[in-house]
């Protein structure tokens, strides 16, 4: 393996909060330490197709999950699957939705919400959430300071070469109140700073770490189509790749080749687009 990186999302940012709310990412990228651009979401722009994008590389219309009504065993090379054909550890901290995909279907609560599996051809060490119960009333999300702290301990524990970590709780927000509202604001500068208590710590254990979303949103907090709040979102990046200039507007479809570019993995032949780190 060459780098170690960690995959860190917050579901359903768009580009607008990231830049405006997200304080501490930005004192990152005006010190240098960190880069930034905006990256565009495929269609449809909802958790279920973009969450399998991100991973294999293809178009929803190729993994075949094509809305969050289709959740089942994706058939396609991921990213995951490419780190173990050479020996990486995995680990996730993310929503089932991520096992279902990549590792197990369907999910069962009681095996799979927390699992180490040192053989596993997927992920090798997986703590998951359902939010079960989930509604415009009920937030039904983890608190995004205990994902965090769960990850580092993977980290610790388990030396694990490529991790993600997923959060559905400022996605969750703004199917409630939208985004033109103090609920999200204070949402956002709040995550922002749980999300800055962990940062160095993760660069201090040798990762690479990128941040970023699945999709956007609206500012009446709907996604899954074309407009660009709710495809676009930003990607910041702490690492010693060099990438293209600020103003390049990256597809998702080049995050799972780039990821595995930085860890040296195999680059599946199904994953098409060009790598943006060098």
């Amino acid at each position: 393996m060459g780098n170690k990186l960690l995959l860190i999302i917050l579901d359903g940012v768009p580009y607008a909060n990231w830049r405006r709310y997200f304080g501490g990412l930005e004192g990152w990228v005006q010190s240098g330490d960190a880069r930034v651009w905006k990256m565009r979401a495929n269609l449809p722009s909802m958790s279920g197709p973009c969450y399998a994008t991100i991973h294999t590389g293809t178009p929803p219309q190729v993994h075949g999950v094509l809305s969050n009504g289709h959740i089942h065993r994706v058939q396609m090379p991921d990213i995951f699957g490419q780190v173990r054909k050479v020996g990486g550890v995995t680990g996730a901290v993310t929503h089932s939705w991520w096992s279902t995909f990549f590792n197990r279907a369907p999910f069962d609560m009681v095996r799979d919400i927390e699992y180490d599996e040192p053989e596993s051809d997927s992920i090798n060490h997986g703590r998951f959430h359902t939010m079960t119960g989930y509604d415009h009333v009920n937030q039904a999300t983890p608190c995004d300071a205990d994902l965090f702290a769960t990850l580092t301990s993977l980290c610790g524990r388990f030396d694990l070469d490529y991790g993600i970590l997923h959060t559905c709780t400022l996605d969750s927000l703004g199917h409630r109140y939208g985004h033109d509202c103090t609920q999200m604001d204070h949402a956002c500068a709040l995550l922002d700073a749980m999300l800055a208590n962990f940062l160095p710590a993760w660069r201090a254990m040798g990762y690479e770490v990128i941040v970023t979303a699945d999709h956007g949103q609206s500012l009446r907090g709907h996604h899954g189509g074309t407009g660009e709040d709710q495809q676009d979102f930003a990607l910041y990046y702490f690492g010693d790749g060099e990438g293209p200039d600020s103003d390049v507007l990256l597809d998702q479809l080049q995050l799972a080749p780039t990821i595995l570019s930085r860890l040296e993995a195999p680059i599946a032949e199904t994953m098409k687009a060009a790598s943006f780190l060098g």
